[in-house]
């Protein structure tokens, strides 16, 4: 199958499949022009995951990802509009803000719901199709099949939540969109770090991880959030620090055996 520009797809036989939906940083300029600076309209990008998980085609895993920027159409939310928090402050399928609240577009320019729906049909819908073919794929060849959906956010968000947030945060939808098994053994990688690593708690994964997760079929979602501090350096400037290998190595060596723990208990 021929897939757009903007959507990666690399094939792995490996019972994993590593979504990453928010590391996209492309903004058609037809949309660009309508937001307030470039900056602003990359602030919540999932910065860098690309080069951090880059191990991840050597495990033999399937792997895909978007080059649109989450500004664009957001891969991980309800197409219904349905709020994945509800009472809590979110974004849309087509944010109009950031996660502060800041609006990213100039008075007047937001998308109309004609734009979204076209939006949705141009770019998420793709996606979608793209994760349920190699979910097939995959589950012809193995009776376990895991979506590791990843994710990072910054570390300190008040609109979102209060405090600083752990190095690590799991969501397996309070424990549906899993085996009990499969999550246990992921976060016991991190047992002997110096990462805090909780499960379910401010984070309890997204539409994909909600979605796909059926562990009854034997398709097991896990959605795994780094505080971006974890890997890079975080600044109170728009733009990111560039990234670092010398700084990212360490939680490399626990995703890495993460992800081979994973693959493990898929094949067993």
């Amino acid at each position: 199958m021929i897939h757009p520009e903007w959507l990666v797809v690399e094939r792995g036989e490996a019972p994993v499949l590593a979504s990453i939906p928010h590391a996209g940083t492309e903004i058609p300029e037809g949309i660009r022009r309508n937001m307030v600076s470039p900056a602003l309209s990359l602030r919540d990008t999932d910065w860098w995951l690309e080069y951090l998980y880059d191990f991840l085609r050597d495990l033999g895993v399937t792997i895909v990802r978007t080059k649109v920027s989450r500004t664009v159409a957001d891969m991980n939310r309800d197409p219904s509009g349905i709020s994945l928090y509800p009472g809590r402050a979110t974004t849309e399928l087509c944010p109009t803000t950031t996660f502060d609240g800041v609006p990213l577009y100039k008075p007047g320019w937001e998308p109309s719901q004609d734009e979204i729906e076209q939006r949705c049909s141009t770019y998420f819908r793709p996606y979608h199709e793209a994760l349920e073919g190699e979910v097939a794929r995959l589950s012809a060849l193995h009776k376990r099949v895991v979506i590791y959906d990843c994710h990072s956010i910054r570390s300190v968000i008040p609109r979102l939540f209060s405090g600083e947030l752990p190095h690590i945060s799991i969501g397996t939808n309070d424990g549906l969109s899993c085996s009990p098994a499969l999550s246990a053994l992921v976060a016991a990688t991190f047992s002997s770090s110096r990462y805090t690593c909780v499960t379910d708690e401010r984070f309890k994964g997204g539409w994909i991880t909600r979605q796909y997760g059926k562990p009854e079929q034997g398709i097991h979602a896990i959605q795994l959030e780094l505080a971006c501090r974890t890997y890079m350096a975080e600044t109170d400037k728009l733009e990111p620090a560039p990234y670092s290998e010398a700084r990212a190595r360490e939680i490399r060596t626990y995703l890495k055996l993460a992800l081979v723990r994973i693959i493990d208990w898929g094949q067993s």
